[in-house]
């Protein structure tokens, strides 16, 4: 893996002096000191409301410019078009809410059973209060991946909007969204794709996937905790939030409700820029972070087949690997024969490796799979995860699945 210096890399992570193993990314990952640092030096610094005359104003300014700045070359989007969010959820509410102002009878939404509730529920009930009818694409257990067969009777001509992730957080399963957003655009469906898991593996262009409106969570991929929505500015002229009266019209600050949490834009583009730096690749921002994040995800991807063939060739009896898709994520859900993927999680963390169980918000996911206690084991690879961690992870299941077959 040429231009990556894993232990650098690491050295930049004071939770891994814990001792600990995360595999935890998809929910989150580990924060590096700079973020941390970008926060503190943000929040105590000159700062005041954004303006031009006092130096407090201006780093107030210049600090939300950085922002969409960032965002604008990790996504492939306008700046212009870089709205900023306290969540994936709240975001993909407020739009749900502003987009469905001329929802009604007769019209049609469709969301997917692969995606993270955040995506699925805003839509479901802003359809619910508009009148609008709820279409489904759905999950095939077999495959991990969504049925498309029937596509062009799902997406028709009374179709408003298209939600669909980018990646499962779940499986880890990455769908064709550019050949779905293409079906929804042939009959004017706008598409909404929630990129939270996926930004975090994946370099991203909106454009070549088609999103009209493309969200992620800098939480994901080493930032601090909020959300980021892109869109085309054209697109974002003709939405009308409600809004209070002073309150600025332009876009994008009229869909950023109240002053913006500029300490927490600076770790976020703090967060942009580790990444970019990750190898020694030269030319624009845009290019370095498209190289540095193919150089992470096939160290990720590396990982995540060395425990998979483990799975596959020692514990192909006690263990599910729910996570089949060709094309997927650094990601694993797992189940298991004889224990519940709460007592494998407990006795992994007794070992201080920490892989949560849970069914992670995929509530439609989970339904798919038909999983009697609607919970597995979630097994996520991060930039930082290091071959020792491997190591230890595998070591510590034969060591919780040996004991358990003892037992019985």
């Amino acid at each position: 893996m040429s231009g990556f210096d894993l232990p650098a890399f690491r050295s930049h992570f004071p939770a891994l002096e814990s001792g600990v193993a995360f595999f935890d990314s998809p929910g989150g990952t580990q924060t590096p000191r700079q973020v941390g640092e970008a926060i503190a030096q943000t929040l105590s610094a000159p700062l005041s409301n954004r303006g031009t005359q006092a130096v407090s104003e201006r780093n107030a300014e210049e600090t939300v410019t950085a922002f969409r700045a960032a965002y604008a070359d990790l996504l492939g989007a306008d700046p212009r078009g870089i709205v900023y969010g306290r969540s994936a959820t709240q975001i993909t509410y407020d739009f749900s809410r502003h987009l469905s102002k001329e929802w009604g009878p007769g019209d049609e939404v469709v969301v997917t059973q692969l995606d993270h509730d955040c995506n699925v529920r805003p839509w479901v009930q802003a359809a619910e209060r508009t009148g609008a009818a709820v279409r489904w694409i759905e999950l095939d257990p077999a495959t991990a991946q969504l049925d498309t067969t029937a596509l062009d009777s799902i997406i028709t001509d009374r179709t408003r909007l298209v939600a669909i992730t980018a990646a499962s957080n779940l499986l880890g399963t990455v769908p064709d969204v550019a050949s779905i957003a293409r079906r929804a655009h042939s009959v004017g469906a706008l598409v909404y794709v929630d990129g939270v898991h996926y930004a975090a593996h994946h370099p991203v262009d909106v454009d070549e996937l088609g999103a009209d409106f493309f969200v992620c969570s800098p939480y994901k991929f080493l930032g601090p905790h909020c959300a980021v929505l892109a869109a085309a500015p054209s697109l974002l002229e003709g939405i009308t939030p409600d809004k209070l009266l002073p309150a600025t019209d332009a876009v994008p600050e009229r869909f950023e409700f109240g002053t913006l949490p500029y300490e927490i834009m600076a770790g976020a583009t703090a967060a942009v820029d580790l990444i970019g730096a990750a190898t020694a690749e030269p030319g624009t921002r845009r290019h370095r972070l498209h190289t540095a994040q193919q150089t992470l995800e096939s160290h990720q991807q590396r990982l995540a087949g060395r425990i998979l063939r483990t799975l596959e060739e020692d514990f192909a009896q006690q263990v599910s690997v729910h996570s089949r898709a060709q094309r997927r994520t650094p990601t694993l859900f797992l189940t298991f024969s004889e224990q519940h993927a709460q007592q494998v999680s407990r006795a992994l963390s007794d070992h201080g490796i920490h892989a949560p169980a849970g069914s992670f918000y995929a509530y439609e996911t989970v339904r798919a799979l038909n999983l009697a206690d609607e919970t597995g084991l979630r097994i996520g690879i991060a930039p930082y995860t290091s071959d020792d961690d491997v190591d230890r992870l595998l070591t510590s299941l034969r060591r919780t699945i040996d004991a358990k077959s003892v037992s019985s």
